[in-house]
């Protein structure tokens, strides 16, 4: 069984106060040592949200021979136990409030909570001076981004602090983005993106409301941010890197046909434009059947063309010359790798903030069509233009 700090419990009510929005004032004890800095010992990693994307997260993380999971964050007792057996951990530490984690000697924390909890585990995680890999996206709203902006650029530059945006550490999409900086399909003129599939959520009943509420809080706006910040800004991450910058504007349409079960839409379709004049279209949607997605970005030059996803990228630089590279693995290895590599060498990243504008990509979307009208980065960001 696992090792029980009953020095953690926090009240199921305190919790839920805190993720309806009410601020919670607390106290980090600051680790005098970073234990996975020392010569012949492994990362000591803590799990902060033990749902299936953050057990997925730590199950790779446990299985490197240069860190383990030690200690593991939730509040319902289910979770925990269905983390445990699929991480494979023995005797974690187990705890129900995410600040007496951050208060133990972990060196490192995933950070897999719903997404209107990032910027304040993340800002609390760079207090406590943790290495931290966040899931994505930053924030559901402006001030969560911008919150988490503030917290980067006060972060210890020792610290590494990434990102769940796993594209940008996939060999496929480094590989696409090389051959794009260096020319080999000549002037980039314009891009594409989708992101077509399926419902990835179940809604599932909770005799308490408020219960309800946080085990599905994909299906609420405020706590997901939309399926459009929540999912899609994989997308938008991979069009912020690889076009340079940050739209200027954009104009877009979206509604619910299916999915009427849930406080968001079902399918969305988008036009941005970035500077230079390139024009983005972007479509997506959760209510595909069963048996077609499609899921990545597309890159038109004036002498070829390249597509990316997680599964490979195709550059077709002639009609009878197309080349194919395929990914070997799931690039989630990848990231968590190069994250953990980078505690190891002492070599950090600091990515929130461009994690943060990669988000805000989302927002700006979402607010066009929420609006109904054009609306343009200066105008949404103010100063972040």
């Amino acid at each position: 069984m696992p090792q029980q700090d009953t020095t953690t419990s926090v009240s199921r009510r305190r919790f839920l106060q805190a993720s309806s929005f009410v601020p919670s004032s607390f106290l980090i004890v600051h680790p005098s040592a970073v234990r996975g800095t020392q010569a012949n010992s492994r990362i000591a990693v803590g799990l902060i949200g033990a749902g299936g994307r953050g057990t997925y997260d730590a199950s790779i993380v446990h299985q490197d021979p240069r860190a383990r999971i030690t200690a593991l964050c939730d509040l319902f007792d289910d979770q925990i136990e269905r983390a445990i057996k699929r991480i494979g951990v023995q005797n974690p530490r187990i705890y129900r409030d995410f600040e007496q984690l951050l208060a133990s000697d972990v060196d490192a924390v995933i950070i897999a909570t719903p997404p209107f909890e990032h910027p304040r585990m993340l800002e609390a995680a760079i207090q406590a001076r943790k290495h931290v890999y966040c899931e994505k996206p930053m924030g559901v709203d402006i001030e969560g981004c911008l919150r988490v902006i503030r917290a980067a650029r006060k972060a210890d530059p020792k610290l590494c602090i990434s990102v769940g945006f796993q594209q940008r550490y996939g060999p496929v999409y480094l590989e696409a983005y090389r051959r794009i900086q260096q020319g080999q399909i000549g002037e980039l003129v314009n891009a594409r993106a989708a992101w077509i599939g399926g419902d990835p959520f179940t809604r599932r009943p909770y005799a308490d409301p408020q219960i309800e509420r946080i085990r599905n809080w994909f299906c609420y706006r405020e706590l997901s941010g939309d399926f459009i910040v929540e999912q899609d800004c994989h997308n938008f991450d991979v069009l912020h890197w690889f076009l340079g910058g940050l739209p200027i504007r954009a104009v877009g349409w979206g509604g619910t046909k299916v999915r009427t079960s849930m406080e968001l839409l079902d399918h969305l379709s988008l036009t941005f434009e970035w500077p230079n004049g390139i024009h983005v279209n972007y479509e997506a949607n959760q209510i595909t059947p069963r048996g077609f997605a499609r899921v990545g970005e597309e890159f038109t030059g004036t002498k070829g063309v390249i597509t990316t996803s997680r599964a490979r990228m195709v550059h077709v630089k002639g009609e009878k010359d197309t080349e194919v590279m395929e990914s070997k693995r799931d690039i989630t290895y990848d990231a968590l790798e190069a994250f953990l590599e980078r505690i190891v060498t002492g070599n950090p990243e600091n990515v929130a903030e461009r994690s943060a504008l990669s988000t805000m990509i989302a927002i700006l979307g979402r607010e066009a069509i929420y609006t109904g009208r054009e609306v343009t980065w200066r105008g949404l960001f103010g100063i972040y233009a």
